[in-house]
């Protein structure tokens, strides 16, 4: 029974780590290249709503489901016989949720939390403070999150690959 839930959960698992990767390195090379680009009222604005908009049903189980579907799937691997993929699984749940989930909350979320306080300024000079204070800043850590991410869902097509035929035969 364990061997069936297996490829499903393993699909899943690279379908949410992908998901939540590209998320994050969407916001790298177009969002916000492009609120950069724009008047800074313009991307206070534009970025207040994205934020109040993410937290929604499509993007919440990627970014909160990727490690729980990983370390689920780290379970059913191990207990199938399949120790490197457990392995690799569990490392990406690992990862991400250091580098993902918890990152987002320390740093990402308080700075979105507080730039949604901010009134948007009338005048171009105080909001491109305003903007230059959180822009920059915020887009490290978001390449922080890409990064882990990306690492996550390496770590998962690892697992993938060991679930082969050609290498389950040698494990």
């Amino acid at each position: 029974m364990k061997k069936i839930l297996l490829y499903p959960l393993a699909g899943l698992s690279v379908i949410l780590s992908g998901a939540i990767f590209g998320f994050f390195y969407a916001w790298i090379c177009s969002t916000m290249w492009g609120l950069d680009a724009a008047d800074p009222r313009v991307a206070i604005a534009a970025m207040q709503a994205m934020n109040a908009s993410v937290r929604n049903a499509v993007f919440a189980p990627a970014f909160f489901g990727t490690p729980v579907v990983l370390l689920v799937t780290a379970v059913v691997a191990y207990s199938s016989g399949h120790k490197s993929a457990a392995i690799f699984f569990s490392a990406g749940a690992i990862v991400y949720f250091l580098g993902g989930l918890l990152l987002t909350m320390t740093v990402n979320v308080p700075m979105n939390q507080a730039l949604a306080e901010v009134t948007v300024p009338a005048d171009e000079a105080t909001a491109r403070i305003i903007w230059q204070n959180y822009s920059p800043v915020w887009q490290f850590w978001n390449k922080m999150r890409a990064l882990t991410s990306g690492v996550t869902l390496a770590l998962t097509g690892l697992a993938l690959f060991t679930l082969s035929d050609r290498y389950a035969s040698r494990e």
